[in-house]
């Protein structure tokens, strides 16, 4: 039988770094209905079931919140949420918009508070980590459209790139500002320590680009260059996630300079695994590919068995691929199949 030779973190920067591992790192992501019918289903702890199902999860560190406490109801940018039941859970969904109402930056200026850097405090971190120094690190990044489509409205958002751009450009800089921040006192708190960091932006959809390539060089790339550029300047690797059929914009990504792609949603149009382990294998790694669509919450335990048997021989060849699912698994889903997902590529992931 096969023995882990490499900890958690040595596996990621292995994969990361373009070396052969000892074998395919695994990670988990999903949402709490899901992981609670897991962990029932394996009578056992999350951290009992890390070790079972041999996932290699990282540990993440983020700044805490001490700035003024935000409005009742409100998340500390002003956006009240209410939580939206559906069959097998509960999800929290934003049901105002801050900014919806501004038609110009001095009104947004006039009318609006930032939350500030110093609103958060880091101290905490070294402790944080301590005992933690097998598993992979993660911290600091940033995915400020997301976040502007929450102030502004996800319609009004989309228009502002055609008729506001300089509300774009205004909104933009200041939410990149505070991400960059943020991510530069995470590693100055905790030096060497953080080896992943997020540098996301959901730019698929599930036929194509959400925006045009145009309005993503314009608006995202120059700034996310500068948080890749801070990331790598600090020992770190850019991990990118965008959802979705995203395939036009990857050759930009890869040149600005994404390290990690995630999640690989390859039933969408133009994200084969073949063709993106060919045409960008050399220069990235490729975490997660095992479908959420389909796969995972519908498809039998021998389906989930030769897809995860798949990626490896596709995504994993020469290295390269950290086995995940695409995005966080639902709980609509038998846990039986989460668990042939991880004892497969234990199984089968082995260099």
């Amino acid at each position: 039988m096969k023995k882990d030779t490499m900890s958690p973190r040595e596996r990621w920067l292995a994969v990361i770094s373009h070396r052969i591992p000892d074998r395919v790192p695994m990670d988990y992501w999903g949402t709490g209905e899901a992981t609670e019918k897991l962990l029932t289903h394996l009578n056992c702890t999350f951290d009992e079931m890390l070790v079972k199902l041999h996932i290699d999860i990282p540990h993440t560190v983020m700044g805490r919140y001490i700035g003024p406490p935000p409005e009742e109801g409100c998340n500390i940018w002003g956006i009240k949420y209410r939580q939206i039941e559906y069959a097998t859970g509960v999800y929290s969904e934003p049901i105002s918009s801050p900014l919806a109402d501004f038609n110009s930056v001095e009104e947004i200026e006039a009318g609006y508070v930032w939350p500030d850097p110093d609103h958060w405090d880091y101290s905490h971190l070294p402790e944080d980590v301590k005992g933690k120094e097998h598993r992979p690190i993660r911290g600091g990044g940033s995915e400020p459209f997301l976040l502007y489509k929450l102030l502004r409205g996800e319609i009004q958002a989309f228009v502002d790139l055609v008729e506001n751009p300089e509300i774009v450009d205004y909104c933009l800089d200041k939410l990149f500002s505070l991400a960059y921040q943020d991510t530069l006192r995470i590693f100055e708190t905790i030096p060497g320590k953080v080896i992943i960091t997020y540098v996301a932006e959901d730019l698929g959809g599930q036929t194509t680009l959400m925006y045009s390539p145009k309005h993503i060089r314009r608006y995202l790339l120059p700034r996310m260059k500068k948080m890749m550029e801070l990331t790598k300047q600090h020992g770190s690797f850019v991990f990118h996630h965008t959802d979705g059929a995203a395939r036009e914009i990857i050759p930009d990504l890869v040149e600005t300079g994404i390290e990690v792609l995630n999640p690989i949603q390859w039933r969408c149009p133009g994200m084969e695994r073949e063709g993106l382990k060919r045409d960008f294998g050399s220069r990235i790694a490729f975490h997660g590919g095992v479908d959420n669509q389909y796969t995972i919450p519908f498809g039998t335990v021998d389906e989930v068995r030769q897809e995860v048997q798949d990626n490896i021989r596709i995504l994993g060849d020469g290295g390269g691929y950290i086995l995940a699912p695409c995005h966080n698994i639902q709980s609509v889903g038998p846990a039986e199949n989460v668990v042939a997902l991880y004892e497969a590529g234990y199984e089968y992931g082995w260099y």
